[in-house]
């Protein structure tokens, strides 16, 4: 069981160290009595000591990430050199490669099962592309940047957690707040007194943001809030040069070129989408150059449509921090409602449990409240059962934005599926929702996407019946890992779901015919400018790691973003934007050259949901089918394989667009 009331804090690198050191003589001790050990030996042996160092790492990365202090946070930092040396010393062990490769070619290799041979080769794979027939001096030099590369990520997030949690704005009454529904000036009211402050306070947590950009009349309000968002950990905005992320960001570039080219890539790029479905970056840059041309047009007319619109409200020059509060408007008048119009029919509790019984319907499984052990009075814990009552798994949620935390949305491992030692998988749903408004938690149609999102995710790793326990759960190409989270999104856009989803907080009334169908027409609602948003991120992700150069300085960051941007974007980009320095996923997350796996999984995930659709959305068979060959699978096979078992076919790149409503 896992334990997150961390004990003499201080001292966590010094039992990381300790417990490191014990399994690196365990390992040299049984390397040097089996030589050329057989698969089970090796093994065994190697996912017990994996086992044994998540289970201690884990509580400590996580509290790191959702209740962030300062004594934590120096031994987490301490402990990162810790953690990345014992990666590096396993990553670069001779003998354990020749154990891998002297396995591989055993006669007895070819009666293994798909998933063991598969973990082999992956294996060996690894080891070379960590560097394991380098001369000694340079594995030195991967080891170093190894390092470096771990404690600078956590720089840039640290940088990002202080820069947002540092400004806040009060008022003492709301008039400057017109236009923000009263559901959410009481979050504010909300925010003010646990900052023991009267009236209202802003801050820059995701709830607080999206509700002035959304509502706020006040065009001035909409411009302080938007420009202190996009300047967090820069060297420009109200708290200029404070947390700025340039050098760091720089850095983090300057040492993955590096380590690239020293394992024999011309770039990082190359580098890392060697491991991934599309392989090469001139695959992966056809693929978004093509979603460009089909997507641009449409976001086009969709802007000039605001534009148009904007004039209406006495706005002439539309600028960013006008972009989504006209959005809201042009909706509120083409389809007569707004998201906060829904928030009362999402309660939290009805729609986990209509979550939880589109899974029953699909997946054959059920839940029940669980005990496990927290970290914070909000969070709670769940039992994922099999229809006759056995445990499948457990997960938590922590669902609302607070102070100390990381913004987004996440899952996580808790603990793995281990076949060997009967273990059960456990998850971390982390987002970070509006914090229940006097005692009642309503969601966001949006939250309630991100909530599915994520619980597709959960699924994937708790729903693994693969027994190698490296490649169980999530352990699959990273270009596929959003496959079972995306097609969870579809479920809340399907009349039949939402009304499972759906009642009224005070009346119990399921969402009235005539919301329902206003929000379906809305799903696809400034598509295209959504979409162009997200080729944006992801060709400046790949531009970054595929054409950095080292005799440049980080000036190269802003000008790669500008020339996408010119390329792509359809919406005015102000002069102080600074987005790239907020920009976690690929600098202290695992998405460096693969964000453009959002929309490469989206078009697996939107082709796989079509054959629900032909099927029933609820159809036992389908999703039976689809957690045979997908969920259970994790990375027994090469997802591409795994899609084809699905679907009978290779994916089509047309299910995308028709699920943005762009053919």
């Amino acid at each position: 069981m896992l334990n997150f009331q961390l004990e003499n804090i201080s001292q966590l690198p010094e039992k990381l160290k300790k417990l490191t050191d014990e399994q690196r003589q365990t390992l040299e001790h049984f390397l040097a009595e089996n030589a050329q050990p057989n698969y089970h030996e090796l093994i065994s042996l190697l996912e017990a000591q994996d086992d044994a160092l998540h289970k201690f790492w884990t509580p400590i990365a996580h509290l790191n990430a959702v209740m962030n202090e300062e004594s934590l946070r120096k031994a987490y930092e301490a402990c990162l050199p810790i953690l990345s040396s014992h990666h590096t010393y396993i990553a670069h062990h001779q003998k354990l490669f020749a154990a891998f490769e002297h396995i591989a070619h055993r006669n007895e290799f070819h009666q293994l099962s798909c998933a063991e041979q598969k973990y082999i080769l992956d294996g060996i794979r690894d080891f070379k592309l960590a560097g394991v027939d380098l001369p000694p001096e340079k594995k030195k030099t991967f080891a170093e940047l190894s390092i470096k590369l771990s404690e600078l990520a956590n720089t840039f997030q640290l940088h990002l957690l202080d820069a947002t949690d540092a400004w806040s704005l009060t008022f003492e009454s709301t008039e400057a707040l017109r236009g923000i529904p009263e559901n959410l000036q009481a979050m504010f009211k909300q925010f003010a007194a646990e900052a023991n402050k009267t009236g209202y306070l802003i801050n820059l947590q995701a709830p607080s943001y999206q509700a002035v950009l959304t509502y706020a009349e006040d065009r001035e309000l909409r411009k302080k809030v938007y420009e202190a968002y996009q300047t967090r950990a820069s060297e420009i905005g109200p708290n200029a040069g404070k947390f700025d992320n340039t050098p760091v960001m720089y850095e983090i570039l300057s040492l993955r070129h590096q380590l690239a080219q020293l394992v024999g890539f011309p770039d990082y790029a190359s580098y890392s989408l060697t491991t991934k479905m599309a392989k090469s970056p001139e695959k992966v840059n056809d693929f978004l150059q093509t979603l460009v041309k089909l997507a641009k047009p449409f976001a086009e007319k969709e802007f000039a449509t605001l534009v148009e619109f904007a004039k209406t409200l006495g706005i002439k020059t539309v600028e960013p921090w006008d972009v989504t509060f006209l959005s809201e408007k042009l909706k509120q008048k083409n389809l007569q409602f707004d998201d906060e119009t829904l928030r009362p029919y999402f309660p939290l509790s009805i729609v986990l449990q209509g979550l939880f019984s589109i899974a029953e319907k699909l997946y054959s499984i059920r839940f029940k409240p669980a005990a496990l052990p927290q970290w914070h009075p909000d969070v709670k814990s769940f039992e994922v059962q099999d229809l006759h009552g056995n445990t499948i798994a457990h997960f938590y949620c922590d669902l609302y934005a607070r102070s100390k935390k990381q913004g987004g949305a996440w899952m996580d491992d808790a603990q793995s599926f281990w076949k060997a030692r009967d273990q059960k998988p456990i998850a971390f749903l982390v987002c970070n929702f509006t914090p229940p408004v006097q005692g009642e938690a309503l969601l966001t149609h949006d939250e309630v996407v991100t909530l599915f999102h994520e619980f597709g995710h959960g699924l994937h790793h708790m729903l693994t019946q693969v027994e190698v326990r490296g490649l169980s759960g999530t352990h699959v190409e990273w270009d596929a890992v959003e496959l079972p989270s995306q097609i969870m999104e579809n479920w809340c856009w399907q009349a039949e779901a939402l009304n499972l989803l759906s009642q009224h907080f005070q009346t119990q009334e399921k969402l009235p015919a005539v919301l329902l169908e206003q929000l379906l027409k809305s799903k696809n609602f400034l598509s295209g400018l959504f979409l162009v948003r997200q080729l944006e991120f992801a060709l400046f992700d790949l531009g970054l790691h595929w054409k950095f150069d080292p005799n440049q300085g980080p000036e190269q960051i802003q000008q790669t973003l500008d020339y996408v941007r010119q390329e792509v974007t359809v919406v005015p980009v102000s002069p102080f934007n600074r987005f790239q320095h907020s920009f976690a996923h690929i600098f202290a997350g695992g998405y460096a050259s693969g964000y453009y796996s959002y929309l490469w999984a989206e078009v697996l995930s939107a082709d796989a949901f079509s054959l629900f659709e032909e099927k029933g959305i609820f159809s036992n068979e389908i999703g039976r089918q689809f957690r045979t060959h997908v969920l259970e699978k994790g990375g027994a096979e090469n997802a591409d394989v795994l899609f084809k078992n699905f679907r009978g076919r290779e994916p089509d790149l047309q299910a995308l667009l028709k699920s943005y409503g762009l053919m």
